[in-house]
């Protein structure tokens, strides 16, 4: 190969190739007329924009046109800042309405702050301005507030099986703490042990309000999107904070000067602010599984043979005693340990009549105890309570011993339970799960 290389022939082929190589011209590239840049016009509501993709691959967008009258354009710009992306159709039912209340419970809560704090400076013997009550209120909400933050997070599991519940009980310990700060001046000589305990009470309402708020806002999330709607809701609350704080101020200056415009104003605010939390808890469809909402599906479901959507069941809620047992669905009772809820006589027999189950059913006089293993779910829970909703209505009829209706009512459970599940899924139920708070569970 080396001898190849060097004869006469070889090389002048190797330096002709060379040549002809340095010769040629680059190719001229032609753009074509795809690769330029895209660009295109969308017109809507008197609106013309014009959007093209940059040299970097991002989409820009420039108003071209914009025909809309003055208001509109604040309504709009005012909607795109305080609701989420594509509201109204990226929300679930009943979000204005809770955003309407949620925005007057701030304004009423801040400006019943202000008065509070006011009136606290005065006991302690100090003489602000209202202005300053603003400001010193950041201090003295500490202190014992954090006992009380402290002593609620234990109740975390709880608060996962009925948020509503605990929602409004965090609203009302809010205005028993800041209703204990306003009548601070009545009685100066307790100020350390008012301002303590109504410190206290509020660091608890805060842990509660917190812990709650992620429930609340998921149950609106109809596209994922709860983020956004964490976000706007936080900036509906700035909003409507500041404003109440402004209210206040002006309020402590006039009409609240006095003690007793202080007591009169305090509880008209505090009456607004417990209402406006109700009337929120009312509206907001969540659709997990606890004791009462399971309750009012199944009764829901033996009185029509159909199974309501969440938005639907929110109406029918008890807020204040959600435990209180539904007549319709058995009167069934969670969370008993299994020495209280079941005699030690009857385990066999029951463990023989639910083998394959995850539940356990004891029928009392008045209610019937439901026990659940520690896996169990959602749609376990379904089905013990049809069970216990059936076996109820045939204690009615029949004479029959307790197990024999048990296992007549078990058969019944069996036959309907396969589309009685497709519809609680199919209306939007989340049955992975079954929360029961602080419900003791067993294992065999």
């Amino acid at each position: 190969e080396l001898r190849r290389l060097h004869c006469p022939f070889s090389k002048m082929q190797f330096l002709e190739k060379v040549k002809m190589i340095k010769k040629e011209e680059p190719p001229v590239t032609v753009k074509n007329p795809e690769s330029l840049p895209l660009y295109w016009y969308e017109t809507s509501d008197s609106v013309s924009r014009r959007f093209h993709f940059e040299s970097d691959g991002h989409l820009s967008m420039k108003l071209v046109d914009d025909a809309r009258p003055v208001p509109q354009k604040m309504v709009e710009s005012f909607l795109n800042k305080f609701f989420p992306s594509g509201y109204p159709y990226s929300v679930n039912e009943g979000y204005l309405r809770y955003t309407q209340f949620r925005a007057l419970q701030h304004f009423s809560s801040a400006a019943l702050s202000v008065l509070s704090t006011q009136s606290l400076l005065f006991a302690a013997g100090l003489r602000p301005t209202p202005a300053q009550a603003t400001v010193v209120s950041w201090i003295l909400k500490d202190g014992m507030q954090h006992m009380g933050k402290l002593i609620c997070s234990n109740l975390g599991a709880r608060m996962d099986s009925e948020p509503k519940q605990w929602r409004i009980l965090a609203d009302v310990l809010y205005d028993f703490g800041t209703g204990l700060e306003l009548v601070s001046p009545l009685c100066p000589h307790l100020f350390l042990e008012l301002a303590g305990l109504g410190n206290f009470a509020k660091g608890m309402a805060v842990v509660a309000a917190r812990a709650t708020r992620l429930p609340i806002y998921s149950s609106f999330a109809k596209e994922g999107n709860l983020s956004d709607i964490f976000a706007k809701g936080e900036a509906i609350s700035t909003l409507f904070n500041v404003a109440g704080i402004g209210a206040g101020i002006q309020l402590a200056s006039t009409v609240c000067s006095s003690m007793e415009g202080k007591l009169v104003v305090g509880s008209l605010l505090s009456a607004v602010h417990v209402y406006c939390v109700v009337e929120q808890m009312r509206v907001v469809p969540i659709n997990t599984l606890n004791p009462q909402r399971t309750a009012l599906i199944v009764a829901n479901f033996l009185k029509t043979g159909k199974v309501p959507r969440p938005p639907d069941l929110r109406l029918q809620e008890n807020l204040l005693f959600p435990e209180k047992p539904i007549q319709d669905a058995g009167n069934v009772r969670v969370g008993r340990a299994l020495h209280k809820a079941v005699k030690p006589s009857q385990v066999q027999k029951l463990k023989e009549v639910f083998a394959e189950e995850k539940f356990l059913l004891s029928q009392g006089k008045s209610c019937t105890d439901m026990v659940l293993e520690h896996d169990a779910t959602g749609e376990d829970a379904l089905r013990g309570w049809l069970v216990a909703a059936y076996a109820k209505s045939m204690t009615k009829i029949y004479n029959d011993p307790d197990d024999v209706i048990l296992q007549d009512a078990y058969d019944k459970m069996n036959d309907v339970f396969g589309p009685f599940l497709s519809q609680v899924q199919a209306k939007g139920w989340y049955t992975d799960r079954f929360l029961d708070g602080t419900g003791t569970r067993f294992a065999w």
